[in-house]
């Protein structure tokens, strides 16, 4: 009797874990084909601009830190270290003011194994953090894999990527920067970084196609990439148009789009960079 017990609690676990598996390749795979989208005279890039002040997440030990640099001419200055306990994760932030930002998390575990079994069996646990003079907290949780973040011209709302949700959060900030959420925006692509046009507030997505493909490499048949632009996305009904999709000949992985004075500059998880004249 034991031993049928064992077989059947084996039996049930292995048709739990079958079915996270098929459900975990249904998320990372989107059911749609790369067709090539690319506008006139794009290039790759072969090197960047500085900027004034720069904030980079950092991960030493597998912990998460901010650092905050300042650039003078061409030396780069390091000025500050920001460490915080509600800080665990940090995947992406944007930037408020000195030393004033909204951060996800992109991860609820800090421990590598249960950190990927979080992403296997799609926990919606991560959240978004706000850090700021005198207060730390959080403002906003229950994503899914919460990403990109970037906030609207007028700061009056923040755009969250959900990776495996397939989506963007729009929330509302409030007077005590808490977040509110407006509506969420299901794009049927794995979105992952996030820009504002400023001349527009148009959104810009970098955003992976076959997410699979990025947890498993294969340069014979390499992740492909895609950039989405929404447009009106406060409306009932934003505007969502594909402006780049390649199948990974010429760029692979993306993972951000960057717009400035009708140029738009495409970053990558692990590959090149490329820029285009829009």
């Amino acid at each position: 009797m034991a031993k049928l017990l064992a077989l059947a609690v084996l039996g049930l676990a292995l048709a739990f874990v079958g079915e996270r598996f098929v459900t975990f390749r249904q998320r990372m795979n989107i059911p749609h084909q790369v067709h090539p989208v690319e506008p006139p005279n794009c290039h790759l890039v072969p090197g960047l601009d500085s900027t004034v002040y720069l904030y980079v997440v950092n991960h030493p030990h597998k912990k998460s830190t901010v650092e905050v640099f300042r650039f003078e001419g061409d030396a780069l200055f390091h000025l500050k270290t920001i460490r915080h306990e509600l800080l665990f994760s940090v995947n992406d932030l944007v930037v408020l003011g000195p030393e004033e930002f909204y951060a996800t998390n992109d991860h609820y575990f800090t421990n590598e194994f249960l950190a990927q079994l979080e992403l296997f069996l799609d926990l919606q646990w991560t959240n978004v953090i706000y850090y700021g003079p005198g207060q730390v907290k959080e403002v906003a949780a229950g994503l899914s894999f919460a990403n990109g973040i970037t906030i609207s011209p007028d700061k009056k709302y923040i755009y969250v990527a959900a990776v495996t949700a397939h989506s963007i959060h729009v929330m509302k900030r409030l007077d005590n920067e808490n977040l509110t959420q407006e509506k969420v925006l299901h794009l049927g692509t794995l979105v992952d970084n996030l820009s504002v046009d400023p001349a527009t507030g148009d959104v810009w997505a970098g955003c992976h196609p076959n997410g699979m493909k990025l947890l498993l490499y294969d340069p014979t048949d390499p992740p492909g990439s895609e950039v989405i632009r929404i447009q009106n996305i406060l409306s009932p009904k934003p505007i969502v148009t594909t402006v780049y999709a390649n199948n990974g000949s010429v760029l692979q992985g993306s993972t951000v789009a960057a717009v400035y004075n009708q140029k738009v500059l495409v970053g990558t998880l692990f590959h090149r960079t490329l820029y285009c004249q829009l």
